[in-house]
């Protein structure tokens, strides 16, 4: 069957410069930099892990909000990080369907270990702008979100 199209903007239409797939690119790009230079941690429990760190006890729902990961994923990274040791989990005594999560001393060394490298992540998915251009895309995908 062949299919014609009947207007303009199909027919501009051009993948390679669609917003989307930018970002989808960038974002493969950023992982492959992540994944190479912290292997042993996925980009979802290296930021959970990390803002519990911050954040210290939190619940798990906060917890998602604060990383921007829904229920059902935020309980996933955070299942992956308590059977690694990373990260305990208590029942809240006024509410048992919340989970309080806390940092273990392990979870909180493997943290500091990792902070730099994955500061040297930022660094070298920023690699190829100037430092000017690197603020200006940083406002620019903060404006975005």
């Amino acid at each position: 069957m062949h299919y014609e199209f009947k207007d303009k903007a199909s027919n501009a239409y051009r993948l390679e410069a669609q917003v989307g797939f930018l970002l989808r690119r960038a974002s493969q790009r950023h992982l492959s930099i992540f994944s190479q230079l912290l292997p042993d941690l996925t980009s979802t429990q290296f930021a959970a892990l990390a803002k519990l760190c911050e954040l210290g006890p939190t619940s798990q729902n906060a917890l998602g909000r604060a990383v921007a990961m829904d229920a059902a994923t935020i309980k996933g990274v955070a299942d992956r990080l308590r059977a690694r040791g990373l990260v305990d989990a208590a029942a809240d005594p006024d509410d048992r369907r919340r989970h309080y999560l806390s940092p273990t001393a392990e979870g909180q060394a493997v943290y500091e270990r990792t902070a730099r490298a994955a500061m040297a992540i930022t660094e070298e998915t920023l690699a190829p702008l100037t430092e000017e251009e690197q603020g200006t895309f940083i406002r620019l995908l903060l404006k975005l979100c």
